[in-house]
């Protein structure tokens, strides 16, 4: 009974061996950080999407250098994989996902070399990842930069962001204007209460909800708003929820969908710019009660930098601090985290009965074989 009971507790920790390798998340802690495969190329300000489970972040900037870099990364396999390059290399432009396509809209393509000035382009790029392909698709009908795109319903919305007025940044451009997919067109919609730039977001429901943020005048002054404004895409009108604890700019956000972990928004990093001192703060903000709290940190200290998440976890890779880029790429277990059980995971349990049910077979036998 002894040898059963010993070779029975063996294979069970082959079992959670192979489950672990199988799916490394099973084991791992809710509200925490795992470092992953780092990005090939340092950059910040390029932009993030998701397309079947695989996440691909393209364009930015390093240093004065604009990339129009495209690479893919693989959750499930922890690689990277180069891509076609995005047709204009860019900056601090919006994207969003419609029907497995990635849609890239205006952004920078350089400094201007006047003080605060960049070149805003109005292009908009159509990715296909399956053919590796992209298409150039009807114009932003503002040029602009630092602002965000979300998909719903059958929709594109963009929100806010930077314009250009006599070869200088005015961050005083709140248009909401849309873009259609399906019909390669655009129409305008109310603009946002307070003009932001820089702001994180993230669509839940009919919702966009545009956090925190840049504001610049006439005079060129810059200060953060600390503001959560909500944009209702069914009503087309906006109001306030309740304004996130720390208000940073260019700070990066993404929302789990309730399916392995609660539906929430988690908004992570960002700049101080009048300190100009990054932070790796953690902020989780629950729709249904609207209410804000702190999640552990991240362990890279950044600012402009993507994030995306898939199956409820949260990726947030490349950026810098300051004039330091980083590559670092690290997974977030949002607190109420359940794993995903990948379908070989009950194979073991199957080949454990089997082998149980054998042993005790062959032990009956024995047993049989000494009476007699």
């Amino acid at each position: 009974m002894k040898r059963l009971s010993k070779s029975v507790g063996l294979f069970f920790v082959f079992i959670l061996l192979f489950v672990f390798l199988v799916n490394p998340s099973v084991l791992a802690a809710e509200d925490s950080w795992v470092t992953k495969e780092p990005m090939p190329y340092l950059r910040r300000d390029f932009g993030v999407a998701v397309v079947d489970g695989k996440i691909f972040a393209i364009g930015g900037k390093y240093n004065d250098t604009w990339v129009g870099r495209n690479e893919m990364y693989d959750p499930e396999t922890d690689t990277w994989t180069i891509m076609s390059s995005m047709p204009t290399a860019r900056s601090d432009f919006a994207i969003a996902v419609y029907d497995g396509k990635i849609y890239a809209f205006g952004g920078a393509t350089g400094p201007s070399y006047m003080e605060g000035g960049y070149v805003l382009t109005d292009a908009t790029e159509v990715y296909d990842p399956e053919t590796n392909i992209w298409r150039s698709k009807s114009a932003l009908p503002m040029p602009r930069m630092s602002f965000n795109a979300h998909t719903v319903g059958d929709k594109i919305f963009t929100l806010s962001g930077a314009k250009l007025e006599n070869t200088f940044m005015v961050y005083d451009f709140g248009v909401t204007e849309v873009y259609c997919p399906e019909t390669d067109s655009w129409e305008t919609k109310t603009p946002i209460p307070i003009t932001v730039f820089g702001y994180a977001s993230a669509a839940v429901g009919d919702e966009i909800f545009v956090i925190g943020g840049l504001r610049r005048g006439i005079s060129y002054n810059v200060w953060l708003t600390k503001l959560n404004q909500v944009y209702n895409t069914k009503t087309d009108s906006w109001s306030n929820k309740t304004a996130p604890i720390v208000a940073l700019y260019k700070s990066s956000a993404g929302v789990t969908t309730g399916v392995f972990a609660p539906e929430q928004i988690i908004v992570v990093g960002g700049i101080e710019n009048s300190i100009l001192k990054c932070f790796n703060t953690t902020q989780v903000y629950n729709p249904v009660n609207d209410t804000w709290r702190y999640g552990a940190s991240m362990p890279t200290v950044r600012s402009s930098f993507g994030v995306a998440v898939v199956n409820d976890t949260l990726y947030a890779f490349g950026g810098s601090n300051n004039d330091q880029y980083h590559r670092e790429n690290e997974q977030y277990f949002p607190t109420g985290y359940i794993p995903e059980f990948p379908s070989l995971v009950f194979l073991p349990f199957v080949l454990i009965t089997v082998f149980v049910v054998a042993l005790y077979r062959k032990r009956m036998t024995a047993k049989s074989q000494l009476l007699q």
